[in-house]
């Protein structure tokens, strides 16, 4: 998959990543994937679910993927969660 086609969640407003999920969809892209870490795993939920019920209704979820990882840091080794979810037009 190219990664023009990844939206990685972050700390912006949640409506800047549906916008940037709107306009791949508008430049005849198919799939979509939101991938977000930790904290930003229900925001990542919600930017799904507002493209689908508000913008895009032809939008199906063709794949969601729940990770963990193991991060090595100063502190020792810790886990975080990850979540890849895959919309379709």
């Amino acid at each position: 998959m190219a990664e023009e086609n990844v939206i990685f969640v972050g700390k912006k407003p949640t409506m800047n990543y549906v916008l940037a999920v709107v306009t791949q969809f508008n430049n005849n892209i198919d799939r979509i994937v939101i991938k977000a870490r930790g904290k930003a795993i229900s925001k990542a939920v919600d930017i799904a679910e507002i493209t689908r019920h508000k913008f895009i209704q032809t939008a199906k979820y063709e794949d969601i993927k729940v990770e963990t990882e193991v991060l090595h840091g100063e502190r020792g080794d810790s886990n975080v969660s990850s979540i890849e979810i895959t919309l379709k037009r």
